[in-house]
């Protein structure tokens, strides 16, 4: 179980540090669309992504120390609900240009959740 925990922290690190850093760096269209689309303030957008790049860390850390690693894969999964909130509050889900990018929370979401899980198991 251990190898299934440790595949699936590390692909959800690797996606959480893709997504994070350019929000904390306040680079790219992403940084940019949350701002001028979702109306977030560069400060929430920054907070977000250092948030996000945190997860990283504690996923890589919690592979030797898996209470830390459950943690923050709870910690993303709570984030991904609210990103999905937010693209809810945005009108994203009705609009067909916007409902892929979207529906991402979702999938991160499951792989948060299994992350948690695999952990916790794998204890």
């Amino acid at each position: 179980m251990y190898i299934a925990a440790a595949i699936l922290s590390v692909a959800l690190a690797l996606v959480s540090l893709a997504a994070g850093a350019p929000k904390a760096l306040l680079k790219g269209d992403v940084a940019t669309g949350l701002q001028t689309h979702m109306g977030l303030s560069a400060g929430l957008v920054r907070f977000v992504g250092l948030a996000e790049v945190a997860a990283t860390i504690g996923l890589v850390v919690g592979l030797f120390w898996r209470p830390l690693g459950i943690a923050a894969a709870i910690g993303f999964a709570l984030m991904m609900i609210g990103a999905a909130w937010f693209h809810q509050k945005a009108g994203d889900y009705a609009n067909p240009e916007t409902r892929g990018n979207a529906m991402a929370p979702f999938a991160l979401l499951a792989l948060a959740v299994a992350t948690a899980i695999t952990l916790t198991l794998a204890s």
